[in-house]
């Protein structure tokens, strides 16, 4: 994407919202708003027309809610959008059920301008991004901390597959057999919430070579992003 500028579709039932959205964002250089939408049908389909790198997206909306049209959005085979969820809610059902569905980060709409262009920028980045008290309420929920509520069924792992077994892992030191000594310590560095540039920084490597680990340690936890993977780090004491 060097060059270019992000391409960012806004979907939120209130025009004024889309508008302040668009302001911000172009406001910042380097992004470009290229389309909105007020449901989650339309959204779906100018995803599918537009090709956006980054979809900002509301949760309550009628026709179709947010999850459902990320889900959608995430599903597509030819769609390689990373959704940004941006709600007034702070609720958890919202936080894990967007996760769940695919969505690359999670956002209130009181965050200030930066968190929203940050957001923007980390998700067409190929990076999740959560606050640090967002992260530990995954965790928590994920790796089995909270029981689930009466008369419910603890949720899968977040990006898990269902048709594959979890990882195995070691007995002595936990760490998973398919990980080199390098991709573990780069997964140990992703559950830190570290950005690539600082991965790199840290392990005095390149920051493409940091990328190429990380596609790696997630294709061989199964893992659909980095959240999941630092789930699963959580899980087996990486972290």
């Amino acid at each position: 994407m060097s060059g270019e500028p992000i391409r960012v579709l806004l979907v939120d039932d209130h025009a004024v919202m889309r508008a302040g959205f668009r302001m911000i964002l172009e406001a910042a250089g380097g992004i470009r708003v290229v389309g909105e939408a007020a449901t989650g049908a339309e959204a779906v389909a100018a995803a599918a027309e537009l090709r956006p790198d980054v979809v900002c997206m509301d949760v309550q909306m009628p026709d179709m809610d947010g999850l459902e049209a990320t889900r959608r959005i995430v599903a597509a085979p030819d769609d390689t959008a990373a959704v940004v969820v941006v709600t007034t809610f702070d609720r958890d059902d919202y936080l894990f059920d967007a996760l769940a569905a695919g969505a690359s980060g999670f956002l209130l709409k009181n965050a200030g301008p930066e968190e929203l262009v940050n957001a923007v920028r980390v998700a067409a980045a190929g990076d999740a991004l959560l606050a640090p008290e967002v992260t530990r309420r995954v965790i928590a929920q994920f790796a089995g901390e909270r029981p689930p509520a009466p008369g419910t069924t603890a949720p899968p792992a977040v990006g898990a597959r269902p048709t594959s077994a979890e990882p195995c892992a070691r007995a002595d030191d936990r760490i998973p057999v398919e990980l080199t000594e390098r991709e573990t310590e780069v997964l140990r560095l992703l559950a830190q919430a570290l950005s690539n540039a600082e991965i790199a920084a840290r392990l005095f490597i390149g920051e493409a070579t940091v990328k190429t680990h990380v596609s790696n340690v997630l294709q061989k936890l199964g893992a659909r992003d980095r959240v999941a993977a630092v789930v699963y780090a959580h899980r087996h004491g990486l972290a």
